[in-house]
């Protein structure tokens, strides 16, 4: 499989390169300042937010609800912005927050699809949230390998920045996992958006631990229902361990019940275990990742 991909990414890229033509409106709408302000409140929605920008919740006054990303870099001119808004129109995944517009004003704004179950965090952590079954976590680690693959299959993008956690994975009105932590390079090299990660070569030729491992820990948030943020090892600490598996039934999330499969989810979590313990040069690329997420479900 990683032979075909390489033989195929050439004609992929040509294909790609060719479509670039066309202006911005063509890939999204414009909306005026004023109105994502007030869908966001005065910009006080915050999703999640970090040192490299901040996603808002936007709800129009259509009723529809959205995600509003702030790019950071106000330095960057008008034509890098416009041409970031054009490359994220043109990427298409169902496991992808679909970009819808964009809006110029005291700050660059990104305004993506819908997200009507908010973030994976909110659904592990918050108690007044109905609990998510066996099945659904399942095909949200599906999801997020997923997109992850496609994101890297276009690798030779002028992107890359991409980055996973349970609080920027969306949920829509399915319980379809969404990246929404993704953007692109500027010409000099410095991120239109955010930070970049290991581009797919890297994870190929096993420098780009930094987003297996972050697949990794959100693997284990879906087994355990714990949240590993905020500075917290003890998640890690406890899958690196040689002790874990005669305590792996106390970790499991005790909302699950007894509704899961037991083979499934030692499966996910060994997967789990080896993009955490992989550590920074990887044996094995984001397509066998996901194939081995794949093969959890069986």
């Amino acid at each position: 499989m990683d032979r075909l991909i390489h033989k195929i990414r050439p004609q992929l890229l040509s294909w790609l390169h060719r479509s670039r033509s066309g202006a911005v409106s063509y890939f999204a709408r414009r909306f005026s300042y004023k109105e994502v302000k007030r869908a966001t409140d005065g910009f006080h929605r915050i999703i999640y937010s970090d040192s490299h920008g901040t996603a808002y919740k936007a709800r129009f006054q259509d009723g529809e609800i959205a995600l509003v990303k702030e790019v950071n870099d106000l330095d960057q001119g008008d034509d890098v912005f416009y041409r970031e808004v054009q490359l994220l129109g043109r990427l298409h995944h169902r496991h992808l927050l679909a970009l819808k517009g964009f809006s110029m004003g005291q700050k660059r704004l990104l305004v993506f699809d819908n997200i009507e179950n908010g973030s994976l965090k909110e659904h592990l952590n918050d108690p007044l949230k109905t609990p998510l079954n066996w099945k659904t976590r399942l095909q949200i680690a599906i999801g997020v390998a997923a997109a992850l693959e496609y994101l890297f299959l276009f690798s030779n993008l002028s992107m890359y920045h991409v980055s996973i956690s349970s609080s920027n994975i969306m949920l829509d009105e399915n319980f379809n996992a969404k990246l929404s932590n993704f953007g692109l390079l500027s010409p000099d090299g410095n991120y239109a958006a955010m930070p970049q990660p290991p581009s797919a070569e890297e994870c190929m030729d096993g420098s780009g631990g930094n987003i297996i491992f972050q697949l990794g820990v959100v693997l284990l948030e879906l087994i355990t229902g714990q949240s590993s943020e905020k500075g917290s090892t003890d998640l890690i600490q406890w899958i690196q361990g040689s002790r874990f598996r005669s305590s792996m039934q106390m970790m499991i999330d005790p909302d699950l019940g007894n509704t899961y499969n037991s083979k499934q989810l030692k499966n996910l979590l060994a997967v789990a275990r080896l993009c955490i313990t992989s550590g920074d040069k990887p044996k094995f690329s984001i397509p066998q990742i996901f194939r081995y997420v794949q093969n959890s479900f069986h």
